[in-house]
């Protein structure tokens, strides 16, 4: 009987086959699909991360959204708007905007590099049981971040007054793209690599 190293078994993303992993790229038996490496999963979900990181930045420098009324043109970032939305009474808006807007992105941004840093060099005498619930959490939450973008298509449809304007500002693309490459960047994470 032939012993096998567990380490070595990787599944196939396509068919789900148990393979022996023979180094860089191996080829399903079943299916003759590639199945790359490790590494290069890893490699990936750093690009499409520090791209979300690069896309966050405008997303909270220009404005989200641009009200034209009789004339004047102002433009409120998403801090802008929360602080707006809480002088104005709207408490719980303004937190879930808070919330969903800075503090759910940045906390995935934290969470998903810590993940990443960790697989390479394992920190301190963390559980695997914890980093597999940090990596979960970042899946379920992502898609809630789109609410500020939401929100501001909501009101650029609903709003059509004669002097009123409602548009997306640059912010909202920023925002959308930072969403799209964390979520790519949590399901481009091997969770197999964790230890």
């Amino acid at each position: 009987m032939i012993e096998i190293d567990e380490n070595a078994l990787i599944r196939c993303p396509v068919c789900e086959a148990v393979n022996i992993s023979t180094g860089d790229e191996t080829l399903c038996h079943r299916c003759g699909s590639r199945i790359s490496n490790q590494k290069s999963s890893t490699q990936k979900a750093w690009a499409y991360l520090i791209t979300a990181i690069i896309a966050y930045i405008p997303a909270n420098l220009y404005p989200m959204l641009i009200t034209k009324q009789f004339g004047m043109i102002e433009g409120s970032t998403i801090l802008g708007g929360v602080v707006t939305l809480w002088e104005h009474g709207s408490y719980p808006i303004a937190a879930i905007i808070f919330f969903a807007s800075i503090v759910i992105p940045v906390m995935k941004f934290l969470i998903l590099i810590y993940l990443l840093i960790s697989v390479k060099y394992p920190i301190g005498k963390d559980k695997k049981v914890d980093k597999h619930k940090l990596y979960y959490m970042t899946e379920a939450v992502g898609p809630w971040s789109m609410i500020d973008v939401f929100v501001v298509a909501i009101l650029a449809a609903l709003i059509h007054l004669a002097n009123v304007e409602i548009v997306a500002g640059t912010a909202a693309t920023a925002f959308a793209i930072s969403v799209f490459f964390t979520l790519l960047a949590a399901h481009a994470f091997d969770e197999r690599l964790i230890k």
